[in-house]
C-alpha cells in the first residue's frame, strides 16, 4: 500500500512538473536569444499578488502554444533587473510579445482566450490572405469581430487599410480576400471596399464606394477613426484594462454597473438590469452607434472612481471622456425603463441632461484626494499589515522627530528655570 501511494505521489509530481515546463525560466541570457523565433513573456516580481493570480493563466497559455513555433516564457525582474530595463517594465505584471527586434505590449484581459488571441494576431503578418472561401466561415465562428479589405491589394484604400492594421493589429483581425470569394458571405456592391464582420453582420467603410475623389489624408483619418470605433463589441465588458482604448472613440461611455463575486457571479437583480439593457442596446444599436458606445462594469470601483462618489449596484452611468463629465440618471436604476433610458440617452445627446463633474481645478483637487483615499482604502482591504507598516513605520518616525524636537525645547525651558532660580538663591 505504502508502495503504491509512493507510485501515486511520484506520478502527480511528474504531471506537475512537466505542465510548469511548458513555461520557460528565462534570464538575463533572454537579450541574446530574443531575435531566435518568436516570444510571448511575463515580466513579474515575485511577491506582486496581480502575478500570482496570472501564474495558472500563463500556465494554461503556454499549454496552449506548446506546439506552435512560439515560446512562453517569464522573467523575474527582481532577479534579473537587465531585462526589465531593456524592456522598459515598470509594472507588474507585463506581458509583452517579441518578434525579433519589435515587442508589443499586451493591454488587454488577463484571460486564456484574449491571451492567445493576441499571439494569433501578432504572429502573423497585418493583414492575413484568405484564398479559400470555407475560410471566411471558419473565421466567423472563430472571431465575433475581423475587418476584411475585399479587391485588388494595390491602390489608395489598399494602403490606408494595410496602414491601418499595423496600427492596430494587437487590436483585431483583418484580413483581405477576393471579390469571387467575398460575394459568397457578404452582399459585395463597390469593389475595393472594406468591411467589418460584427456579430453576424457586416458594415461597409462609409468612404470606400468613392475613394478616389477622397484627399488620402482624409480618407486615412478617417478609415482610422472607423477601425477605433468597430472594433469593439456592442456591449463589451468594460474594465480597466480597456476602459482607456474605448474612450478613444469620442463617443458617450454608457456603463451598465453591476457588481461580480469572486466566482464572477452577479446577483438576479443585478443580472435583470444587466440584460435589459444590452437587450435595449442591441434593439437600438442603429440609433445609437454613432454617438454612443455602451458596455457593462462588474467592478463598481471602477464606476465610483469615474463618478468620485459611492455608487450602488445596479446603476447606469454615461462618461464623456473629453470634458470628463458625467451623467447619471435621476430614477432608480431598478425602476427604469428602456422607454426611460432613451428618454435619458436623447437628453444627453441635447445636451439638456444634468451633468457632474468635468476639469475645473475644485473638481480636479476632489479628484486627487477621492482616488488617493479610494487606492488606501483598497490597500488596507487587501493587505492591512503591509499597508501598516508601509503608513505607520513613516508616521511613527515623523512622530518621534517631532516628539524629540517639542521635548527638547521644554527640556531647554526647563534647564533655563532652573538656572535662574540657583542665580536668584546665590543672590539672596
Amino acid at each position: 500500500m505504502y508502495t503504491l501511494w509512493k507510485l501515486l505521489i511520484s506520478l502527480f509530481f511528474c504531471i506537475v512538473l512537466v505542465n510548469s515546463s511548458r513555461v520557460l525560466e528565462l534570464s538575463d541570457r533572454f537579450l541574446d536569444v530574443r531575435n531566435e523565433g518568436q516570444w510571448f513573456v511575463m515580466f513579474y516580481a515575485p511577491w506582486c499578488a496581480h502575478c500570482k493570480k496570472l501564474e495558472p493563466v500563463w500556465a494554461l497559455v503556454a499549454q496552449a502554444l506548446y506546439n506552435t513555433n512560439i515560446r512562453v516564457g517569464r522573467v523575474d525582474c527582481t532577479r534579473f533587473t537587465a531585462v526589465a530595463q531593456e524592456f522598459k517594465v515598470n509594472a507588474y505584471p507585463t506581458i509583452v510579445f517579441v518578434k525579433g527586434p519589435y515587442d508589443y505590449v499586451y493591454n488587454g484581459e488577463r484571460s486564456k482566450e484574449e491571451l492567445i488571441h493576441f499571439v494569433n494576431r501578432m504572429s502573423g503578418p497585418p493583414v492575413q490572405l484568405v484564398t479559400r472561401a470555407d475560410s471566411i466561415d471558419i473565421l466567423k465562428s472563430n472571431n465575433p469581430i475581423f475587418f476584411t479589405y475585399v479587391g485588388k491589394q494595390s491602390g489608395l484604400l489598399w494602403d490606408v487599410f494595410y496602414s491601418a492594421a499595423e496600427s492596430y493589429q494587437a487590436h483585431g483581425y483583418f484580413y483581405a480576400t477576393s471579390v469571387e470569394i467575398a460575394k459568397r458571405h457578404f452582399d459585395v456592391d463597390t469593389v475595393p471596399s472594406a468591411l467589418v464582420y460584427k456579430e453576424r453582420s457586416h458594415y461597409y467603410f462609409p468612404y470606400s464606394d468613392n475613394f478616389e475623389r477622397i484627399e488620402p489624408a482624409h480618407l486615412n483619418e478617417t478609415l482610422y477613426r472607423w477601425v477605433n470605433e468597430e472594433r469593439f463589441a456592442t456591449f463589451p465588458k468594460v474594465t480597466r484594462n480597456n476602459i482607456h482604448h474605448l474612450v478613444q472613440t469620442q463617443k458617450y461611455l454608457v456603463l451598465a454597473v453591476v457588481e461580480e463575486n469572486k466566482l464572477s457571479e452577479i446577483a438576479a437583480h443585478e443580472q435583470e438590469f444587466r440584460d435589459m439593457v444590452e437587450i435595449f442596446v442591441h434593439k437600438n444599436k442603429h440609433k445609437y452607434h454613432g454617438r454612443f458606445q455602451f458596455g457593462w462594469v462588474g467592478t463598481p470601483e471602477l464606476a465610483r472612481s469615474i463618478a468620485m462618489d459611492s455608487l450602488p449596484t445596479p446603476h447606469l452611468l454615461v462618461l464623456n471622456a473629453s470634458t470628463n463629465e458625467h451623467h447619471i440618471p435621476e430614477d432608480d436604476p431598478l425602476q427604469l425603463t428602456p422607454e426611460a433610458i432613451e428618454i435619458f440617452l436623447d437628453s444627453i445627446h441635447n445636451q439638456t441632461a444634468p451633468t457632474f463633474g468635468g476639469n475645473s481645478l475644485p473638481v480636479r483637487i476632489y479628484r486627487a484626494w477621492f482616488e488617493a483615499k479610494t487606492s488606501l482604502y483598497e490597500m488596507w482591504i487587501g493587505n492591512p499589515v503591509l499597508t501598516t507598516v508601509l503608513f505607520g513605520l513613516p508616521l511613527g518616525f515623523l512622530s518621534l522627530i517631532m516628539y524629540s524636537i517639542c521635548c527638547a525645547d521644554i527640556l531647554d525651558a526647563e534647564d533655563e528655570d532652573e538656572g535662574a532660580d540657583q542665580r536668584h538663591e546665590k543672590k539672596e
